[in-house]
């Protein structure tokens, strides 16, 4: 696979700011492509694009590369994709998801 094909997650395609920092980074790369799952990568990207504020989605692209290289697996403290269909969204996460819904 070349550096133009990088894996995508279960639900979400990779975004250009987020690949072209993997493909920058051959380590970061070739942990992407090789010992990530799916959903691995799917936590990586939505953990990535689901942010408000683009300086922020600039610190989670570079923390990507950093923590995969950190031996990271997944993103820390962070609740999970909630835009996988295949699974119900569990009870804890639902709570912290209507209590920041009542905030807005």
């Amino acid at each position: 696979m070349s550096k133009e094909e990088i894996s995508d997650g279960t639900v979400h395609k990779m975004s250009a700011d987020l690949k072209k920092a993997l493909v920058s980074d051959p380590i970061a790369y070739t942990i992407w492509q090789s010992s990530l799952t799916p959903l691995a990568r799917n936590e990586w990207i939505c953990w990535t694009v689901t942010v408000k504020q683009q300086k922020t989605r600039d610190n989670h692209v570079n923390r990507v590369v950093s923590e995969l290289k950190e031996g990271m697996r997944r993103p820390c403290c962070w609740l999970g994709c909630i835009h996988r269909t295949d699974k119900a969204i569990s009870p804890s996460v639902q709570r912290i998801l209507d209590k920041q819904t009542k905030s807005k």
